[in-house]
């Protein structure tokens, strides 16, 4: 028989986790890591949905049956490929049919089933809770092109606690920062990304996120998360601005030459008409270093307003020169100066 656990013992589990509800409810938010098993379409789901309305609950049931049963045999073989070590973890909306239904079909097959009590719903509701919890945050900040993000990947690879949301939100968090990456994912996901990364920082080790407004493209950070980063300290990075302009041309040299312009549209009015004319020139000239030169007055302006508003405190560390693990090492070793200080 199956077993219902609460999420940090769901999570703790061996198995592949398979999500049973329809592709439209999995398309806007998923347990990361879970492979869409859907029980209905998304019309079937409506279907069984639009009879549990109009004739209840028992003609509900009897329609998924009828809609359901000819699957299972391919549901059994589907799982066979997806778990052949015969254990899988499952969960739908609310823990309730739909997964109950599935894991009877798969424990008849031979499969260890283990179920998440509450479903997707319960997950939602521990992800959003771990959010409030504390953690020793140290924000990664530094002006536009001083290499924050290659640092922060350092700091990880150092074994370091990270987080980087620019990675989780497929966006660099610039009028910029969607070339080159991926789609990016819903908020409701964002925010799923984060929980189940969150849950597993030890809390009394210090956890680096870099330095980030309230949103990044269209996903915005959760605000419990947001206000710790506000009140954590900063180890600003500085490099020389011959350096800082040669990183964002390898970073973008890549784009393309329209996207790179219509970016510098969208911020026209804060660079102004004269400044954005100057800067689509050069780059239609794949005159890049000329072309950011113009566009880092902007950024700065806009990050020295950031550091203005910071309520913990700022350590700047100058990195020019120095590779992306050398630096990590230089911030590391100032990280655990401001520990040692606070503890003293």
């Amino acid at each position: 028989m199956s077993k219902s656990l609460d999420p940090d013992e769901f999570f703790s589990c061996p198995g592949v986790i398979l999500d049973v509800r329809s592709p439209g409810e999995y398309t806007q938010g998923h347990i990361p890591g879970a492979i869409a098993f859907p029980l209905f379409t998304d019309d079937e789901r409506a279907q069984v949905g639009i009879c549990y309305k109009q004739f209840g609950q028992s003609q509900a049931v009897e329609l998924g049956l009828a809609i359901a049963g000819p699957k299972f045999a391919h549901f059994i073989a589907e799982a066979r490929i997806l778990a052949p070590d015969g254990v899988v973890r499952m969960y739908c909306w609310r823990g309730g049919m739909r997964s109950g239904g599935v894991a009877w079909v798969l424990e008849m097959a031979g499969f260890e089933v283990f179920l998440l009590r509450g479903g997707y719903k319960a997950f939602r509701r521990w992800g959003r809770s771990l959010f409030g919890v504390c953690q020793k945050i140290i924000i990664l900040g530094g002006m536009t092109g001083t290499g924050k993000t290659d640092i922060l990947h350092a700091l990880a690879r150092l074994g370091e606690q990270t987080l980087d949301l620019e990675h989780l939100a497929n966006h660099r968090g610039s009028s910029y920062g969607a070339l080159g990456q991926p789609p990016q994912p819903t908020n409701e996901q964002f925010w799923n990304l984060i929980a189940l990364q969150w849950s597993k920082f030890q809390r009394q080790q210090r956890v680096w996120i870099e330095a980030e407004s309230k949103r990044i493209g269209i996903c915005r950070v959760p605000q419990e998360i947001f206000q710790q980063m506000e009140r954590a300290p900063v180890i600003e990075i500085q490099r020389t601005r011959e350096e800082r302009l040669s990183l964002l041309v390898e970073l973008y040299g890549a784009a393309n030459r329209k996207d790179l312009i219509q970016a510098t549209e969208r911020i026209r009015k804060r660079l102004g008409g004269l400044v954005t004319q100057k800067a689509i020139h050069f780059i239609e000239q794949d005159q890049l270093y000329e072309g950011f030169d113009l566009i880092l007055h902007y950024y700065d302006k806009t990050y020295s307003y950031y550091l203005e508003k910071r309520r913990g405190l700022v350590y700047a560390v100058d990195v020019s020169g120095k590779s992306s693990q050398e630096a990590a090492i230089l911030v590391s070793e100032t990280a655990q100066q401001i520990f040692n200080q606070d503890c003293a």
